[in-house]
């Protein structure tokens, strides 16, 4: 009998039209529904263009859909105001780009703080922390170097620790390793595996990698709007 899973992020009829000019519209998303359980990594396949970049943004609040309703532990996302769901997210949800989307002008120790400073932190009290999560990526001696100082690889550690920074209860990543050579992605695969197992993370991922595909708990394809399990494999314990 296998053990019953608490449902984190519920997401129903999803549809979303992108307008193409003349009055007409471009179906991306056609009446998709998802549900992801606490704790397990769910990866999403599919050709390019297929919309999963698009089906991300929507399930996590960066975006909204045409049509549906996105649902987190029984918050109403979609009926958010905008300022809501931005303090929502910054508070519940980490985001892993395939670029990593650093600043430039900061060092990677301030670059991991950043969302608790967004969130009204002070660097005096998230320092220790930030200082935790770089030693977690196998990072701890690069705090003060800036993004053009670290290798691709790198830069990706410190952008997973920033996504860790403010404790979330799930993280959503788009290509995490689409920048990378291939020893760097399978590396970042192995901390992100790591990662959901110490930390019991929740991971929905996007991604073309057969090698991060292939550590996923389930995956799912989008194709022409709909979305299909391919995979199942039980829940970690």
């Amino acid at each position: 009998m296998g053990v019953k899973r608490t449902i984190l992020l519920r997401a129903d009829h999803l549809h979303k039209d992108f307008p193409t000019g003349k009055k007409e519209t471009l179906q991306v998303l056609r009446g998709i529904d998802i549900e992801i359980a606490q704790g397990e990594i769910v990866v999403i396949i599919g050709p390019s263009g297929s919309g999963k970049s698009t089906l991300l943004h929507i399930i996590s609040a960066l975006d909204r859909p045409t049509q549906g309703k996105v649902f987190f532990e029984g918050e109403d996302l979609v009926a958010m105001s905008e300022r809501a769901v931005t303090n929502f997210r910054n508070k519940t949800m980490g985001f892993i780009f395939q670029f990593h989307h650093l600043l430039p002008e900061f060092t990677a120790l301030e670059n991991v703080a950043m969302p608790a400073l967004i969130g009204g932190a002070g660097m005096r009290e998230v320092k220790t922390k930030a200082l935790q999560l770089l030693a977690e990526v196998g990072l701890a001696d690069r705090a003060t170097h800036r993004p053009s100082a670290l290798s691709g690889g790198e830069q990706q550690r410190v952008a997973v620790a920033r996504a860790m920074m403010n404790d979330p209860k799930i993280i959503f990543a788009d290509e995490p390793s689409g920048n990378l050579d291939e020893e760097n992605g399978v590396k970042l695969h192995g901390l992100l595996v790591q990662l959901a197992q110490e930390r019991k993370l929740t991971f929905v991922i996007a991604t073309h990698n057969p090698d991060l595909t292939k550590r996923a708990d389930r995956i799912l394809r989008l194709s022409e709007g709909k979305l299909t399990q391919v995979k199942h494999i039980a829940q970690r314990l």
